[in-house]
């Protein structure tokens, strides 16, 4: 009897030392670290929220590279960008994956691999990685012209086309959740400019759930071993945080390309101050002309009378979990949660529009959709380059773009 116990006991112990190790092996720690949890994780408590944010600019604005999540035509004749009577890039299905292939005079010079989609709304740009490094592709998805175009930073005429766009850490810092540098390249970027290298089995694509809750493991056990309890333990809930947290949570991002950076925003969690992480660039007066609309929406929104009037933040307007881009009604009624009463919601252009009409303009009125100068691309060498447009963040009154809505809604 003893001698089947010990038997038993030194299998069970094998066990423990063979299949442990290979258990552990297999589960794939979050890369940036044990306390996060990763967004799968979301999913069994918050499955409507989640399966809705899969539509959003949050999620899209990096994706793996695969045939689902490149949306350009790769079919023959709708392939093919045309550069010059030498030059074309062709995107083509190929056994190993989708490409952008470079001829120069019939013959193929370069040949590179979509790995990574930026974006999704707009349109769509494309990484890939050579080696350890991360460039952009020349050739670019356009959704409203349903085109390929060139991507920003190119031009029409380029040999060297795969040296032009390195991607470099702050790219990563506002398009993915994460993505560690290897770090033994840090001295040697900082010395000698070099390209930043980084560990590529370490990116965590999209802008994701412990973004902007914060690490997410110790909430995720405690909830699922206490499911009687329905508050929210050991996470970082939107309400929780006062104002200018909640701005400077939205700032890390949509306040425009600092160079003036103290550390990194990848560490950055809900509740730091954006002051320790970027140096502040907002202002009581702004010369708004000089703020691109595309990057700069946070002192946009700051030098508006709206914002200094009230308490609003980000979350006012903007709800991350739903995708209502282009749903204008839902941003006018918005609008009218605050400016509800007679004297509040009076209106210069009031007695030359409806009501119906007038509420339904808010938007276009007092937030048009201004050009970025930041952002141009092209669709062929024989037109002219078409840039974005990107409703502005400075909430005023445009008289130009009055004009040119009195004159839509009366010839309609």
């Amino acid at each position: 009897m003893k001698k089947a116990i010990f038997i038993t006991a030194i299998c069970v112990i094998l066990f423990l030392i063979v299949y442990l190790p290979f258990k552990s092996s297999n589960i794939r720690e979050d890369s940036r670290g044990n306390a996060f949890a990763g967004s799968q994780k979301c999913i069994k408590c918050h499955a409507s929220i989640y399966n809705s944010y899969l539509h959003t600019a949050h999620y899209l604005s990096s994706l793996p590279a695969t045939e689902k999540n490149v949306h350009g035509n790769f079919k023959n004749g709708l392939n093919v960008f045309v550069l010059n009577d030498s030059q074309k890039i062709v995107m083509q299905k190929l056994d190993s994956g989708l490409f952008q292939t470079y001829y120069l005079n019939g013959k193929i010079k370069e040949r590179y691999k979509f790995d990574i989609v930026f974006g999704g709304i707009k349109g769509e740009s494309y990484l890939y990685w050579k080696n350890n490094e991360l460039y952009q592709l020349p050739i670019s998805y356009y959704t409203r012209e349903d085109e390929w175009s060139t991507s920003p930073g190119y031009g029409l005429h380029f040999l060297d086309y795969h040296q032009s766009r390195s991607i470099r850490k702050q790219c990563m810092e506002c398009h993915t959740s994460f993505i560690n540098d290897l770090p033994d390249r840090l001295q040697t970027i900082n010395k000698n400019n070099k390209n930043e290298e980084f560990n590529k089995s370490s990116l965590v694509f999209a802008i994701d759930c412990e973004r902007c809750h914060g690490p997410a493991e110790q909430h995720v056990n405690f909830q699922t071993n206490n499911t009687e309890v329905k508050t929210a333990h050991f996470i970082t809930t939107y309400n929780s945080l006062n104002r200018i947290q909640k701005i400077d949570m939205c700032a890390t991002c949509h306040s425009g390309i600092s160079k003036d950076k103290v550390r990194s925003t990848f560490e950055f969690v809900p509740g730091d101050s954006f002051s320790n992480f970027k140096i502040p660039q907002f202002y009581t007066t702004v010369d708004t002309s000089h703020l691109d609309v595309h990057g700069n929406q946070l002192q946009l929104l700051q030098s508006s009378k709206c914002y200094k009037f009230s308490k609003m933040d980000c979350a006012t307007c903007h709800d991350p979990h739903q995708n209502n881009r282009g749903n204008d009604a839902v941003y006018v009624q918005k609008c009218l949660t605050c400016h509800n009463t007679p004297n509040h919601v009076y209106c210069k252009i009031t007695k030359q529009l409806s009501n119906e009409a007038l509420n339904a303009n808010c938007i276009n009125c007092h937030m048009p959709a201004l050009t970025s100068q930041k952002i141009s691309v092209q669709v062929s060498d024989k037109q002219p380059s078409i840039q974005f447009s990107v409703h502005t963040h400075h909430i005023a009154t445009y008289p130009e773009e009055v004009k040119k809505m009195l004159a839509y809604i009366n010839n309609n």
